[in-house]
């Protein structure tokens, strides 16, 4: 039996001060593959608590978007020293607060890790353009300018390798950060932030607001001062955020959904493709926008890979992502579950084939927490809900075909767009598929999931909305161009005219 623990309670971050919510309200942050498990408490935020700190971001952009920017990198870089240190410590909590497997949220912290040190290179890089002018003794440049305030909405599912896609580029590029974590992770992000304080970040860069969707982030879009915003979620409430922005004139990146489809050829090297499937649709509880959530097969080997891959998804090991030997941990709430629960619902009614789990895991191994078996429906058709709408969570659709082109078909006809794979011997089709599939990533011979922080992340579609995360599509969106103009003739030159 845990012995009983000591309540933690923690704040807001405004203009480097830890405070309570306006109102006093708090919510409770508990482990969802043991509720038992309390980490502590967060302030439950509201409008107030927002505009307070929008107000303490505002006042300090004026002197950080002074500190040149090799010196701003240089904190990230102190950062990522320090969470490198904090590495195991953190992935302890992160399992504790969303269920990932450790070994996976070891991962999640490597991800901010590798952000800090890739976003400090940026420091030195930031790079304009300079150009010829097309008059005599005048000089004309480019550079990248700091936006101001950034708003940033923050998913559960990687609550700190997420975060750090959007506080470092913002930081590194001179803007100053208001962020709202999801109220399910709020700990994750308090650690990412509380190390970007230890590594010097001065008080005000960024600030954290603690809190619900309706209560917190709507008027972090909607606040004047917030020049940018950032959202990572569900393509329901980003579809709400982008037109608030819009209508305030506000840049804003949005990432959202996925239906990816993994697609098998005939060619391809079955062990490897069955491996990449039990990660992909799998892994992280099926709780990712790149979850494997459509695996196409050719038809000459879709039963061999099929009999391979429910066998060997029976034998996975459900439980607390703290214990040894785990390999997949709980959903992150009862929400998810009872979304899971009506897609197999919904599935069943359409005439898909269960071959394994469907269900919630009511044993006493997991009955204080929010799990769900791992489900496979085979006979799926694509125009089915299931092969069309996102479930976030364990839940496998496969699909077959019987050409490489009605594969492509297949996989193109929904309405996201995030991340296709390819599982094929054959080099002409893997550069067909990367050429075809409209996805914002495609893999070859992988499965749908292990994006690097140094290239753009992002999809088409309903998935988002032209913006990157990751590489320098991130420096593009944290930073405006301003065009100069230096005339050293002592005359006045009219372009276009003269």
């Amino acid at each position: 039996m845990r012995a009983k623990q000591a309540e933690k309670r923690y704040k807001n971050l405004i203009g480097g001060k830890w405070l309570a919510a306006h109102s006093r309200k708090t919510f409770e942050n508990r482990n969802p593959a043991d509720r038992d498990d309390l980490l502590g408490t967060f302030p439950s935020s509201g409008k107030a608590d927002v505009a307070a700190a929008v107000a303490a971001a505002k006042d300090a952009f004026a002197t950080w978007r002074l500190v040149p920017a090799p010196r701003r990198a240089e904190i990230l870089y102190r950062a990522g020293e320090l969470l490198a240190q904090r590495k195991e410590v953190y992935a302890r909590e992160m399992t504790r607060e969303m269920g990932k497997v450790l070994e996976e949220t070891c991962g999640d912290v490597q991800e901010a890790i590798d952000t800090a040190f890739y976003m400090a290179g940026e420091g030195r890089r930031l790079f304009g353009q300079t150009t010829p002018s097309e008059l005599p003794n005048k000089f004309a440049m480019s550079v990248r300018m700091p936006v101001g305030v950034c708003g940033m909405i923050a998913p559960w599912n990687f609550p700190m390798a997420i975060p750090s896609w959007k506080l470092f580029p913002a930081l590194v590029a001179g803007n100053t950060c208001v962020i709202k974590p999801a109220e399910d992770t709020p700990l994750s992000t308090h650690n990412l932030v509380q190390t970007l304080m230890d590594a010097g970040l001065p008080p005000g860069v960024v600030n954290v607001v603690h809190g619900f969707g309706p209560d917190a982030g709507a008027p972090l879009v909607e606040h004047p001062d917030v020049r940018a915003i950032s959202f990572t979620g569900s393509s329901e409430v980003g579809r709400i955020v982008g037109q608030v922005a819009a209508a305030h004139f506000k840049p804003c990146s949005l990432e959202m959904g996925g239906k990816n489809a993994m697609i098998v050829m005939d060619d391809a090297n079955l062990d490897l493709a069955v491996e990449g499937a039990l990660w992909g649709a799998f892994g992280t509880t099926g709780q990712r926008c790149t979850a494997t959530s459509r695996i196409l097969l050719h038809k000459k080997i879709a039963r061999v890979f099929t009999e391979q891959l429910v066998a060997r998804t029976k034998n996975l090991r459900i439980g607390n992502g703290l214990e040894k030997g785990i390999q997949m941990g709980p959903q992150v709430n009862q929400q998810q579950i009872e979304t899971s629960a009506r897609y197999v619902k919904i599935a069943l009614a359409e005439g898909a084939k269960l071959l394994v789990g469907g269900k919630p895991l009511r044993g006493a191994a997991h009955a204080k927490g929010f799990f769900f078996a791992p489900t496979i429906f085979s006979e799926v058709e694509p125009t089915m809900r299931i092969a069309q709408e996102e479930v976030f969570g364990p839940v496998l659709s496969l699909l077959q075909f019987g050409t490489f082109e009605q594969a492509i078909e297949i996989a193109n006809g929904i309405e996201y767009g995030l991340s296709t794979s390819i599982y094929t011997r054959d080099v002409n089709r893997a550069y067909a598929a990367v050429r075809d599939l409209e996805a914002g990533i495609t893999y070859v011979n992988a499965p749908t999931i292990g994006a690097e922080v140094h290239l753009p992340f992002g999809g088409v579609k309903q998935t988002g909305n032209g913006h990157r995360e990751g590489g320098t599509g991130a420096i593009d969106f944290y930073t405006t161009w301003k065009s100069v103009y230096v005339d050293y003739s002592d005359r006045l030159q009219r372009a276009q005219i003269d």
